[in-house]
């Protein structure tokens, strides 16, 4: 069962790294290194933190199963062209959160960012 809880500490970490993400997409933009690999690593760790500001989840494992799947989800979702097929404009907030191409290596992005997850939270 998952419970609603709000955690500050997961709330701030999320601020942290979204700030970071929007650097990377902004000031970093030019810097093919961070723009393309760094920003899709931290962006599952960005949607781990945002779930457990929120609710009390107690395999974090399995969250993090859950977010890689997620996120494979959402690249597969590029592959078809889902943004355009949503209607979504060009250069809009939804169609870049979406995004608009597929990439093998996006997927090993997310699943490093799922890897340090692993190593680096505890199972409980």
């Amino acid at each position: 069962m998952i419970k609603l809880k709000f955690n500050l500490t997961y709330f701030l970490i999320s601020i942290f790294i979204f700030i970071t993400e929007v650097l990377i997409a902004t000031v970093f933009r030019n810097i093919f290194f961070v723009r393309a690999y760094f920003g899709d690593v931290i962006v599952v760790i960005l949607l781990f933190t945002l779930v457990k500001s929120f609710f009390v989840i107690k395999n974090n494992h399995n969250l993090t199963l859950g977010i890689f799947l997620f996120s494979c989800m959402v690249e597969w979702g590029q592959y078809f062209h889902i943004a355009e097929k949503m209607g979504l404009q060009p250069g809009s907030i939804l169609y870049i959160i979406v995004g608009n191409s597929f990439s093998w290596i996006d997927i090993l992005c997310y699943a490093a960012g799922c890897l340090l997850l692993f190593l680096l939270i505890p199972k409980k």
